[in-house]
């Protein structure tokens, strides 16, 4: 039992999990805008997020405690390295006009997790943009948006229709739902100035923006001018589960809640859709 927690805990440390989950949100789009399906895009977002969010996750104990680094994170960083070749394998094999897109969501990430804001104006010692009051839940929506609807739709040479655009709306509004678990746990260790969204209104306040905001992405659905009642029924059935998981988040949750059971809900998205649509 202990090895098999030992493995548990670095399919979640190592961020294969939040991975599974990117690659689940950006295979929902291929199916969405009925794009074959597409091992490079979703091999290139595995491994991208497995190396942008253990740089973020990692860089600073990495840089301050290398030479008595936990053989944990050792372990991860060893892994991370070879996840970072398989990202570059993947990457060149994608359209040559997604290399801009991916420096752009690239650098995004960068300065996310690395120092380069003046002192004490905005953030704390740490000066990234992590650190920049309210504005980390609002990053990491806008990347996973980015990654999971636009870069497949650009690889793939869709047009960016309305369509398009609303699904990543929809994809924004979910991901900073899906966040509000997350910024609840963390109310007992993030510094007050980051100014989160539970630290600002509380956390009763929060969950009632969280249902406000999945009942907003749920109707965006109908302004498209290309769904169908099998999306819809998916769509109701799965903000129904997500509403649960967001009222049911408290400050002081269990250890896997958000990091796996919050973390897992695109998967659960993903086989609710292919099993309507081959069923």
């Amino acid at each position: 039992m202990r090895i098999l927690k030992h493995i548990f805990d670095f399919y979640i440390n190592a961020s294969i999990h939040v991975a599974l989950s990117v690659c689940a949100l950006t295979w929902i789009t291929l199916l969405e805008f009925e794009i074959s399906y597409d091992d490079t895009v979703l091999w290139f977002n595995f491994f991208a997020t497995i190396t942008g969010y253990n740089f973020v996750k990692y860089f600073g104990l990495a840089k301050f405690h290398h030479r008595s680094l936990a053989n944990r994170l050792k372990v991860i960083q060893v892994f991370s390295f070879f996840c970072f070749l398989a990202l570059c394998y993947y990457a060149f094999m994608l359209e040559i006009k997604t290399w801009l897109y991916i420096l752009l969501l690239g650098a995004i990430t960068f300065f996310y997790a690395i120092p380069f804001l003046p002192r004490n104006i905005f953030v704390d010692s740490n000066q990234n943009l992590r650190q920049i009051s309210g504005l980390k839940i609002y990053v990491i929506g806008l990347v996973w948006c980015a990654v999971t609807v636009l870069l497949p739709i650009i690889d793939n040479e869709i047009a960016i229709t309305a369509d398009v655009l609303i699904s990543t709306l929809q994809r924004f509004v979910f991901v900073l739902v899906l966040m509000i678990p997350f910024e609840i746990r963390d109310l007992q260790y993030d510094s007050l100035r980051l100014s989160t969204i539970p630290q600002r209104i509380g956390i009763r306040k929060t969950k009632s923006i969280g249902v406000a905001l999945l009942v907003v992405f749920f109707f965006l659905e109908f302004f498209k001018d290309q769904t169908s009642t099998k999306n819809v029924l998916v769509l109701g059935l799965f903000v129904l589960v997500t509403m649960l998981f967001v009222l049911l988040a408290r400050k002081n949750q269990s250890k896997y809640y958000s990091s796996f059971f919050v973390e897992g809900l695109p998967v659960l998205w993903l086989v609710l859709l292919l099993f309507y649509c081959f069923s």
